[in-house]
């Protein structure tokens, strides 16, 4: 689903924008994650939207290779066509094909002369001799008659041999043109092939860049869909915290299919709750259930989304988030986020432009044995009824919520600054999950470059 892409590219651009989040984590800033090729992940961290980037990188980089070879193999046929190579065999046999047809060319003229001065001189010998000359005996009138015999049978014999030769240069000479026609299809194939190739670069580039882009190109990014988050001040470690999303339509018309991302993180004084691999370490699990979704479902990395569906104009929708904080979570503050979107029928979207965060404080577990924690299964969920065409609209919204506006304005923010500011960029940072975080590294990188 598009909106779904669009929740972690505007997050993604949450992350890259506020100087406040590089400021006041410089273990984030500091960390540079390996290359893609050598980053490690171990099963079940595997993140989709990284593998579908990388391979959209990898189809890329695909199609310009084989752009660059055929445009090396087009060059190499060209330069073949003006040095008219047509191959060593078959430039030889040329070669020496018309080398034998000159020189049976040359043989016939020679008998052709030669057969001239025979008969010439057989003419002469039997014409009557003038008063005083001696005639011929018949001896020279039989070797001059002989004469023109031998000369007629090699004028003969050159003209079989000169035609001969012709067959053979004829043969010789197609089979030059052959290769030399060859050379030309071959060049033919190579640039439907580039065409190919090139509609598949163009292809593959668009894809990339409409993945990167996540949709904001042609989605809105408006107040259409607002959420507002409440919850717990305090939240012990090694417990579950209940917190309350209200996703509210603030159109006049019905938004066909809304959803909502939330995320939950401590925040670090100094230090960023990242690995040593740059991965973000997941100290609090975040489920939510409500309306057509009774059950616990957890949030995860990949950018499942809490799903509400359609909801009518003006109206809005109630969820509940569990959040449930690891025993190593680290003591301090904490920030729980959230964004919405919506996608409707007629293929019009966008994204909400304020995202809701909620603070709380994060407690060291008690010393004496803790009570035990409601599970999934002994946890009963009491989702509100699905939105009708009015709405929800009678319901009270909870105190202790706060929207904050991503218009730009987090870059002028330092570090030193109120926690509702850090919260966003932390808590941003948190929803990229890992495969988005190095993303966006590497568009910053690029930008930088």
């Amino acid at each position: 689903m598009k909106i779904r892409r669009i929740l972690a590219t505007a997050v993604a651009a949450a992350v890259t924008t506020p100087v406040v989040f590089l400021s006041a984590a410089p273990a984030f800033a500091d960390t540079k994650p390996a290359p893609a090729s050598t980053q490690k992940t171990t099963p079940g961290d595997e993140d989709p939207d990284f593998d579908e980037y990388e391979k959209l990188v990898a189809a890329v980089t695909k199609a310009e290779a084989k752009i660059a070879a055929l445009d090396a193999e087009r060059d190499g046929y060209e330069k073949k066509i003006a040095a008219k190579d047509v191959g060593e065999a078959v430039a030889t046999e040329l070669a020496e094909a018309k080398k034998a047809l000159d020189a049976a060319k040359a043989a016939k003229t020679t008998a052709d002369e030669t057969l001239a001065k025979a008969e010439a001189a057989l003419k002469k010998l039997l014409e009557t001799p003038a008063e005083g000359e001696t005639p011929p005996t018949e001896q020279q009138k039989a070797d001059a008659e002989k004469a023109v015999a031998d000369a007629k049978k090699a004028v003969e014999a050159a003209d079989a041999a000169k035609a001969a030769a012709q067959v053979r240069f004829d043969a010789a000479d197609e089979a030059a043109d052959d290769a030399m026609v060859e050379l030309f299809r071959q060049l033919s194939r190579i640039d439907k092939e580039l065409k190919t190739a090139q509609e598949e670069l163009a292809a593959a580039e668009k894809a990339l860049e409409e993945f990167e882009n996540g949709g904001l190109d042609d989605c809105k990014v408006d107040d259409a869909v607002k959420v507002a988050l409440t919850g717990p001040k305090k939240v012990t470690v090694g417990t579950s915290a209940i917190f309350s999303l209200r996703i509210t339509n603030t159109t006049d018309r019905v938004l066909d299919q809304v959803e909502a991302y939330a995320d939950a993180t401590p925040l670090l004084d100094g230090e960023g709750p990242e690995d040593e691999n740059g991965f973000f370490k997941r100290y609090i699990t975040v489920e939510w259930t409500g309306a057509g979704n009774p059950h616990w479902s957890p949030v995860t990395e990949d950018f499942d989304a809490v799903e509400v569906g359609a909801i009518a104009k003006g109206g809005h929708a109630d969820v509940k988030l569990r959040l449930t904080l690891d025993a190593k979570t680290p003591v301090g503050p904490g920030v729980a986020f959230a964004v919405g979107a919506y996608e409707n029928n007629d293929k019009t979207c966008g994204l909400g432009e304020e995202y809701a965060h909620a603070n709380f404080d994060i407690l060291a577990a008690k010393t004496d044995k803790p009570k035990p924690q409601p599970t999934p299964s002994e946890t009963t969920a009491t989702p509100t009824p699905a939105p009708t065409a009015g709405g929800n609209d009678n319901t009270t919204q909870q105190g202790g919520s706060s929207s904050t506006p991503v218009k730009g304005n987090l870059a002028a923010t330092g570090a030193n600054e109120n926690l509702t500011q850090l919260g966003l960029a932390a808590a941003a940072t948190v929803a990229l999950g890992a495969g988005a975080l190095v993303i966006a590294r590497r568009r910053k990188a690029g930008a930088n470059a």
